[in-house]
Parts: C-alpha cells; structure tokens; sequence
C-alpha cells in the first residue's frame, strides 16, 4: 500500500482572540438582591415560575409605598431590557466582577455565579456553590477527595501510591474585577529530595468575569539533573454530591439515570471488580443490568464534555476539554470518562486499554516540560431540567463548542502556554494507493491526520511526552490542522479500512513569528510508505471476524446498547 500527499502547506497565523462566551450576566453594584428585567410579554413568558412571583411582588410592593428616588431606579430597572440572557428561561442581573479572598488556609474565587473553595497551599477543590445552592462536592468525602488533580509515579523509593500533587506554596498570579488566577506550586529539591516524585508542579486555577464555571491546567517541569522517574497516571478528578447528581451523559447515546455507589456493593461481584451485576438496585429497572465504568471510556478525540444532572434543583456538573494536544496516546487512545460515584474524570497520561507502554519515562538528567489543560469545569441549569435532563446536556454541548472554538484561550498567564499568535497551520490532501484493490491513487476519506513527536509509523500510538494536533480529512481526503505550537514534528496519519500507518518523509517546522511557510506545495505525487502484509491472513480475517468476549447462558449486560454496539457480556 501506497500513501501520497498532495498540497501540503505550513501556515503561521496570528489570530485576535475574544474572550470565551462567558458573559450570561449584567452587573448591577446599587443592589445586592438580584431584579428581573424584561419589557415584552414573549420575554415574560419565559421567565421560570419563581422569578414570575418575584416579579409580581416587587411590583406590588412599588404599588404600596411612596415614589422615592430609590423606587424609581427600581422602576426603570424592572422595565428596561437585560442586555444578556443567563439561560433561554430567564434573565438576572447580579454583581459582576471577579473577586478572590484568602482567609488563612483557604481561598475562595467567587464572580457572583460560581463560588470554588480550595485548600491552601495544598491546592484542592473542597467546595463549589453555583447560584446560592451550597456545596455541590461530596461533603461525605474527606477535603482531598472532592476535587483534585493526582498521579502515579514509579521509581526509587516511591511504590506507586496515589499523589494528590499538593502545592506547598501559594501565589496570586493575577486579581482584578475582570478574571483571578492563582498558583499552588510543588517545587522538588534536590538536595534533600523532598516534595515528592522528581517533578516540579504549579497548578493553577482561573475564574472568569461572569463565568459560569471554572479552568483548572498544571505544568509539569523536570530540570537537567533530576533522577529517573515514570509516570503512570496524571488525572482531574471532581466528585459531586451523591445525594443530588443522578444522571449521567457522556454521549449522545450514553446518558442515563445511574445506579448508586450502594448498587453496586449489593450487587454480585463478576469477572473483575469493576463489573458487578446489579440484584437490588434503588431504581427496579436497573435489576439484571451490569454496571462497569468502562462502559463509558471513549476515544480521546471523542472526551471534549460528559458529566451529571441534578434535577432537583436542575443543575448541570460538567468538564470540558476543548484540546486533546496535551493527551498522550493520540486521538484513538481510549480514557475513562464518568462513572457511578459520582465520578468524573479528565485523564490525560494512563495505562487504560494500552499497558506500560504508555508510561512516561525519564532517564537520570532528563529535562522536561509539559502543560496539561487548561480544562474547564462548567455548571448550568434550567428549569425545564427537573423533567428531561437532557436539556443540560444539549446546553453543555453548546459551551463545549464554544470553549473548542476559543482555544487557544487568550486569558492564560503562564508563558508556558502558547497563545495563538504563537501556533500554526498545517494544511493539505492525503492519497492513499493500495496495489490490491486501487487502479490509481484515491483520497484518503475520513483519514486521521496528526501531528506528534519525531518517530516511526505508528509510534503517536506510544508518544506521550510531546504535544499532539490532530484532525479528520473530508471525503476528498483534504485536512487542515490549526493552533500547533512551535516544534518540530513528523506528520502522521491513519486511513479508516486501510491496514498500516502512515508517515510523511519530511520533518515538519512551526516557527513562531513565521507569516508563511510551505512544504510540499502543488506536489502531484509522493510514494510516502510502502506496507506489506500477508494476503491470505486479510482475506481469512475480512471472510470470518470474531468475537472477543461471546456471551454465555446469561447475556444480560448493559440495558441500553447504542446504535448495535456490542458491550462485554459477562457469564454467571
């Protein structure tokens, strides 16, 4: 088999980015108690039941009393039109600005939507408010097992047991009424090898004017002379209230009311821990089910948002992932998503369907850095929520597209994160000729395209130290890779019914500051990688397929199976 490329070209753009959509809210300082404002009667109907008696009251009340200067302000607010629509059911106004307060061993963010405790210095995530309903943590858990960003290492004198990555300093990065970052940082010495794993660690948090959520990102650096070490796991993990948070999505054909953490350890334990068959659920119609968090894994380049619904009140817990450049294992490497507990998590290094070639390696003296996220961690809500859930859901997917269509995010501090006037593009049209079954070379439809580390065909599956920028080519096999840092990368690409991997012959750069560069331009044909393989074995493997796990004399496994897809099936 045969690859060819066609029109390759390298761009540098330098893009003006807006702030994320975040503004929901208009800020009135005169009054601390929240006023509706609408002037129509189509806007009026949509206001939720609550805010209508409000409303009514208010305006009952301006009836009674004597028209002081006051009142009139009231007046003109209740009838003069918000600017901005908090959701598409109402519209408040409520104290803008960002605001940060540190109180000995705590730092709350707050901006008058979203209010996050976090553990100082350690850096942990023990509470979260969302519009005046309290903690939407687990408040049964301990403060460092609620919201936290965690790995695995491995190496001398440290056995593989769970780091919480706690920060032993604390420093305000930026604090005005327009967005707060702050840093909790780990710093290892080398003298007496203290602070953990040889990696120096700042996480940092960053809250929003009128943001209705949160970004969480951390960068990770080793220095030359720094001991070997391996990471096995780097992972977010929030858990939210097991008393509100029922329902889960993490795709359009997964989402569902969930059995409980209770469920489960009344269940009957199957052939790993994991599975576990329901017999005594709190909900009957989950009897017979099996429920196994990896049921809900999902493609990297498929985990940008999934999360919980309370319904009451209606409130959605979601994170959100507008880039995959920071995963490793590229974008077929499958993660875990959601899962009962409730539990969600953003993974972005893990052994999770590959093995230990997935562990990041270092050698004695090797130097390293790396940013991992910015993530972001949303909260929304409506009414209509209480009787379909999936309303949040659609709501989240809409953010999600927002968030993915601001990266990179102009609001980050860190030099260490490339903004957009320091990426580039990489653009082109894949072929692919197969000796067996194409007379001519045919576009490569559909194909993955991606940029990683220098390597081999195939390695990307491996890579997990560099940065990765992917895409899908169109049925003509054209793709365009946007928003790549600088480096120096191999172009890499797999086809959808092609057997091998694909590898460009060149290197290609991204200098920032470059307006154009090009490679490969109005090049009609390039024999880029031959792939061998046995006829017979494809032809026998096409004619008979398999099954890896067939199901026995019980195949009760998960109740809804999405578009056919067929589940591990448990034998009892």
């Amino acid at each position: 088999m045969k690859y060819f490329i066609d029109s390759l070209s390298i761009n540098i753009r330098s893009r003006r980015k807006l702030y994320p959509a975040t503004a929901h809210f208009k800020s009135l300082r005169e009054f601390s108690v929240p006023f509706v404002a609408t002037n129509t009667v189509d806007q009026y109907s949509k206001i939720s039941e609550t805010m209508r008696r409000e409303l009514q009251l208010r305006r009952r009340f301006l009836d009674r009393r004597r028209w002081t200067l006051q009142d009139m302000i009231i007046s003109l607010l209740l009838l003069f039109p918000a600017a901005d629509q908090c959701s598409s059911h109402r519209r408040i106004l409520v104290e803008a600005g960002v605001r940060l307060d540190v109180q000995g061993k705590e730092a709350v963010m707050s901006n008058g939507v979203v209010s996050v405790t976090l553990s100082v210095p350690d850096g942990l995530v023990t509470g979260i408010s969302y519009r005046g309903i309290g903690n939407l943590l687990e408040t049964g858990n301990p403060e460092n097992d609620r919201g936290y960003w965690d790995a695995i290492w491995l190496g001398p004198g440290i056995n593989g047991e769970q780091d919480r990555l706690e920060g032993t300093s604390f420093e305000i990065v930026a604090n005005n009424e327009n967005g707060v970052e702050i840093s909790f940082a780990r710093r290892w010495d080398s003298a007496s090898r203290n602070g953990g794993a040889p990696v120096n660690i700042d996480r940092r948090f960053v809250m929003l004017r009128e943001s209705p959520g949160f970004y969480i990102y951390t960068i990770l650096e080793r220095l030359e002379g720094f001991p070997g070490v391996r990471m096995e796991e780097n992972r977010v993990v929030f858990k939210p209230r097991g008393d509100m948070f029922h329902y889960m999505a993490v795709s359009d054909d997964r989402r569902r009311f969930m059995p409980t953490p209770q469920d489960r350890q009344t269940g009957q334990k199957l052939d790993y821990p994991e599975a576990v068959l329901l017999t005594r659920p709190s909900m009957p119609g989950l009897r017979g089910e099996v429920d196994d968090k990896y049921f809900y894994s999902s493609e990297s380049k498929d985990i940008k948002v999934h999360g919980w619904v309370c319904t009451n009140p209606p409130v959605g817990f979601w994170m959100i992932t507008a880039s995959n450049e920071f995963r490793t294992g590229g974008p077929l490497k499958q993660e875990l998503t959601s899962h009962v507990g409730p539990t969600m998590i953003t993974t972005f290094v893990s052994r999770h369907y590959a093995g230990e070639d997935l562990d990041v390696k270092f050698e004695d003296g090797e130097a390293w850095k790396k940013v991992l996220g910015p993530v972001f961690l949303y909260l929304n809500s409506d009414p209509t929520a209480e009787s379909d859930p999936s309303v949040l859901w659609n709501d989240a997917k809409e953010r999600m597209n927002q968030e993915v269509e601001s990266w990179p995010y102009d609001f980050v501090h860190s030099v260490d994160y490339m903004k957009s006037d320091q990426r580039g593009i990489v653009k082109g049209r894949l072929f692919v000729h197969d000796w067996f079954i194409d007379e001519q070379p045919v576009p490569a439809s559909h194909a993955y395209v991606g940029l990683a580390v220098q390597g081999s065909p195939g390695s990307w599956q491996r890579e997990n130290k560099g940065y990765q920028f992917w895409t899908q080519a169109d049925t003509d096999g054209n793709f365009f890779i946007k928003s790549v840092t600088a480096g120096t990368y191999n172009l890499y690409a797999t086809v959808p019914g092609r057997i091998g991997d694909y590898k460009y012959e060149f290197d290609i750069s991204i200098q920032p500051g470059l307006e154009n560069m090009a490679c490969g331009r109005d090049i009609q044909k390039y024999i880029l990688l031959e792939i061998l393989y046995t006829l017979l074995e494809l032809v026998i493997t096409l004619k008979t397929g398999f099954l890896l796990m067939s199901p026995g004399n019980w195949e009760m496994e998960h109740m809804e199976q999405p578009h056919g897809e067929l589940y591990s099936s448990y034998k009892v």
